[in-house]
């Protein structure tokens, strides 16, 4: 009763407008009253007055009027006191129910993962980035030690990057202090994510409430919610743990496994492929940020199930000590090791690397993934390459190259496979946004 009595409070802005709803809703009453007494009148063979059927749609017409109107500004009302800056209304409905392209899945961790992102984010709403959670590095891997939380930055990488226009808060969330003992190194989006997660007790509810805040374009998804620590064997026997220490091994990776070792996948993220119409891996590191996905047996199962068709994204270069001297065929070879030999259909590698940077990189001991179209169709893998790199200064995926590729190479498969292109973007939509490609 209390809490009734609490909504005759003076000044809520919404007694007025309830009571004008009414008032509006009892002249419509009215006006049916006296249309209603004008046929019963006809029924009974007398002669109604016609003032009476005027006066019953005027009435009717003004209540109608004076209830919707009365109505949406006590819509608007609540409206503003749920959320103060609501969206556009169609922005709205464009964000929550229309989700435009095909469901696309990309599979990776690190800076690779995000790169791929922000490039297939112009051809599809329906992206689902299922995340590796063994970093133990940096800002992630202190949060992690600290405080015994999943790994946050590869999360907050792919966040940002299928982010919509909001670029304050994507600047927020990347932001990096720079002072104080506590807090330097740390990104305000990891902080963010772990303290969302310790509020919410999951942290696929905080990635939802980063995801809503960023108007995210698709979702991001954590391959697991288990502590999961890669396990590497060196060449030689030496066991290497913690996905830092093993990049930054100077001996070479003969294999890697996980602790635990059969981790559960997150049930969103098989559902994610088994409904996938396009599923990409990589790019990425290979035995750091793809290999620890495909340790997740559940993952792996769904992949081999699924009857989309599957690409690999190769490394533009070889990394010291977990790639070194390996060609794109090398490369393939390690994923069939860990998902079997059907876990990828095709391979896409980079045509060419401009010769000003090749000095540049072979001095740090990085050298071109050599393209070997024919030993990776041996292992049953069809490749081809397309000219991938931004024209920078770093050698890295250009997101917009490497997305035309991709449309392409989806594109073909479809048509190979006899399957319809999807219903939007159409085929002429996707050949304009592909500039030539096609």
């Amino acid at each position: 009763m209390r809490q009734l009595l609490r909504w005759l409070t003076p000044g809520l802005g919404i007694k007025r407008w309830v009571a004008l709803s009414l008032f509006g809703v009892l002249l419509s009453n009215t006006g049916v009253i006296f249309l209603t007494y004008f046929v019963l009148m006809e029924l009974r063979g007398r002669e109604p007055r016609v003032a009476t059927v005027i006066e019953g749609v005027a009435l009717l017409a003004l209540g109608a009027v004076i209830a919707f109107l009365g109505a949406r500004r006590l819509i608007r009302e609540v409206v503003w006191v749920l959320h103060p800056a609501p969206p556009r209304l169609v922005d709205a409905f464009h964000r929550q129910r229309v989700r435009r392209g095909p469901k696309l899945v990309a599979i990776g961790g690190g800076t690779g993962l995000s790169t791929l992102l922000r490039g297939l984010k112009a051809y599809s709403d329906n992206i689902t980035a299922i995340v590796a959670m063994t970093d133990n590095g940096g800002s992630s891997g202190r949060l992690r030690e600290e405080l015994g939380v999943l790994p946050p930055g590869d999360l907050r990488h792919c966040l940002t990057a299928l982010a919509g226009e909001e670029e304050l808060l994507t600047k927020l969330f990347d932001y990096r202090f720079t002072a104080g003992s506590s807090l330097l190194g740390h990104s305000f989006g990891n902080l963010f994510l772990t303290a969302m997660a310790d509020i919410t007790g999951d942290l696929e509810q905080a990635i939802r409430a980063s995801s809503s805040v960023l108007a995210v374009r698709g979702q991001v998804l954590p391959a697991t919610l288990e502590a999961m620590e890669l396990v590497a064997i060196l060449e030689g026997g030496e066991v290497v743990r913690g996905e830092q220490q093993i990049s930054t091994s100077p001996v070479p990776i003969a294999m890697v496994r996980s602790e635990p070792e059969a981790p559960m996948a997150l049930p969103e993220a098989i559902r994610a492929i088994q409904e996938a119409d396009a599923i990409i891996i990589g790019p990425g590191s290979l035995y750091t940020s793809l290999a620890p996905n495909l340790l997740i047996p559940e993952i792996v199962e769904a992949l081999l199930m699924s009857k989309a068709p599957r690409l690999y994204v190769c490394n533009v270069m070889t990394q010291p000590g977990e790639t070194d001297r390996y060609s794109v065929a090398d490369h393939v070879r390690a994923l069939q090791r860990l998902g079997g030999p059907d876990i990828i259909q095709d391979v896409l590698a980079n045509q060419e690397l401009p010769q000003r940077l090749l000095e540049k990189y072979e001095a740090q001991g990085q050298h071109p993934v050599a393209f070997d179209r024919e030993a990776c169709k041996a292992l049953g893998v069809q490749a081809f390459s397309a000219p991938l790199l931004d024209e920078g200064d770093v050698v890295r995926h250009d997101p917009a190259a490497l997305a035309r590729a991709i449309v392409e190479w989806l594109l073909k498969a479809r048509k190979e496979s006899g399957e319809k292109i999807l219903p939007f973007p159409t085929e002429a939509e996707w050949s304009a946004k592909s500039k030539g490609w096609l």
